[in-house]
């Protein structure tokens, strides 16, 4: 059968089109790495939560409304979609309402992501959201990794694709890098003293959208800097006082 040349170059444009719109799963991945605090890699990554390879995937969610679950868009639709809808399951039956840093791990189904372990955390009410709350989660996020004993995590708050723009998407991201690495400062400090697990945190990845990508990068290198001058005027005299 032959096929005529006017339908062929159709074709070849067609599919041409459709690899540059769609890139393969294993094309790079836009990043910029930042050096922080205690040898701790800081990646800025344009990922999403479901491509992630990664010991522990964080990501956040609001408190649970009807009509907060139909704004729902993007990342988390497709991250649940994947998952086999066991996060709508859940906050649909209020076993994971979303209340300010609730908690919940999932360990996810074989063949879903590529993530070994998943952390769901509560922002709370959507009026309530401030970049203090976003701090909070910063520290909950990495005390939960430090816990688990993971060497390196990815995180997304999946705020815009919850239809909320309180807050600018630079601003979250350094409310909660800034609040992850003074947590860790204090892990690291503990660990020294013995009184915590050995854990050592290699690499945490922000992930970002296209449009937010280098608001984000400036955003953690400003949340290093902020880091670094405050962990200058701690007090680093042990925890336990000699008697």
């Amino acid at each position: 059968m032959k096929i005529a040349y006017p339908l062929l170059c159709v074709v070849l444009l067609f599919v041409g089109s459709a690899a540059a719109a769609f890139p393969v799963e294993n094309q790079d991945v836009k990043e910029k790495a930042f050096d922080a605090p205690h040898n701790l890699k800081i990646k800025v990554r344009m990922e999403g939560p479901y491509t992630a390879d990664v010991p522990l995937q964080v990501v956040c969610y609001f408190k649970y409304t009807p009509e907060g679950a139909k704004r729902m868009s993007g990342a988390p639709v497709e991250l649940d979609k994947k998952l086999g809808g066991v996060i709508a399951a859940l906050r649909e039956r209020g076993e994971f309402v979303g209340n300010e840093l609730e908690t919940l791990w999932i360990t996810p189904p074989k063949n879903s992501i590529k993530a070994k372990a998943l952390l769901l955390v509560g922002l709370g009410n959507e009026d309530a959201l401030s970049l203090d709350v976003m701090e909070r989660v910063g520290r909950v996020s990495l005390r939960a990794a430090s816990q688990a004993g993971v060497k390196r995590v990815a995180f997304a708050p999946l705020i815009r694709d919850q239809g909320n723009s309180k807050l600018p998407a630079g601003d979250v991201a350094l409310a909660v890098v800034r609040g992850m690495l003074l947590s860790h400062d204090t892990e690291v400090r503990l660990q020294k003293e013995g009184l915590a697990k050995s854990f050592q945190l290699e690499e945490w990845i922000v992930e970002a959208g296209a449009d937010y990508f280098n608001e984000t990068v400036t955003a953690v290198e400003k949340a290093i800097q902020q880091t670094n001058t405050a962990l200058k005027d701690r007090n680093n005299q042990p925890y336990i006082q000699s008697k």
